[in-house]
């Protein structure tokens, strides 16, 4: 399916995101928003695999385009960012906004707004402090200073690096993982983490258990004591 500048495919529980041109504007912020409200209500979708077209990520957006990156973050179920290229401004945005990062060797990172006289306005100043620690973040904030793949693996940015050629593959292995556990206790997981980051410790340890009690009610928590136990690959259907 191919929506104006963003192209959409569901394969196997795995949707596969692509964003065909370098900037972001009205019409793909648009589509990006459409497709992250659809994704949430299609039981289908277990795993999201967020790219970009050749050997660019995303390198910023138009003027007053806002909220893609908000869009990807409202998604319930996992997210990777595969960042195939550069990732720069709302490209960066929109790759904070995933659940995990991975990257080609060539890719590099950066969020120069300040240098442009602006902040980032789609989450920037509050997931890039959030994922590296503030003080590294302050530091790439104010420089407006670009950074490598590698040292995006340094400082947590990304969790993996490969060979720009290898890193398709290394995506779909990834994703074909993550889709092979419950879908459901997948969601709940991302929203205990994601909860629990604003949360006190008891508070967070109270929706821990809120969540893990209500996963006794589905049929997957019992497919997967029953396949444990029999010794097989369970075979979950997001009930």
């Amino acid at each position: 399916m191919s929506e104006g500048t963003v192209h959409y495919s569901l394969k196997s529980h795995i949707a596969q995101i692509t964003i065909s041109r370098p900037v972001i504007d009205v019409e793909t912020a648009y589509a990006l928003k459409q497709l992250c409200t659809d994704i949430n209500g299609n039981d289908n979708v277990y795993v999201v695999v967020l790219s970009g077209r050749n050997n660019v990520f995303c390198t910023g957006g138009e003027s007053d385009v806002g909220g893609a990156a908000a869009a990807i973050a409202t998604i319930d179920r996992p997210v990777i960012a595969v960042v195939n290229g550069e990732a720069s401004g709302l490209g960066l945005e929109l790759a904070l906004s995933a659940d995990i990062r991975i990257a080609a060797d060539n890719a590099v990172f950066s969020l120069p707004q300040v240098a442009q006289g602006q902040i980032p306005s789609d989450g920037g100043t509050q997931r890039l402090p959030r994922i590296i620690g503030w003080g590294k973040a302050l530091e790439l904030l104010m420089t407006a200073e670009t950074i490598n793949a590698v040292q995006a693996l340094e400082i947590g940015l990304v969790s993996k690096v490969v060979p720009a050629a290898e890193l398709p593959a290394e995506a779909q292995k990834l994703a074909e993982t993550i889709a092979a556990k419950g879908p459901i206790a997948l969601r709940y997981l991302k929203e205990a983490i994601i909860k629990g980051m604003d949360m006190t410790l008891e508070q967070g340890l109270r929706l821990e258990a809120d969540l893990y009690f209500l996963l006794h009610t589905t049929a997957d928590r019992t497919e997967g004591i029953k396949s444990y136990l029999e010794k097989r690959t369970p075979k979950y259907e997001g009930k």
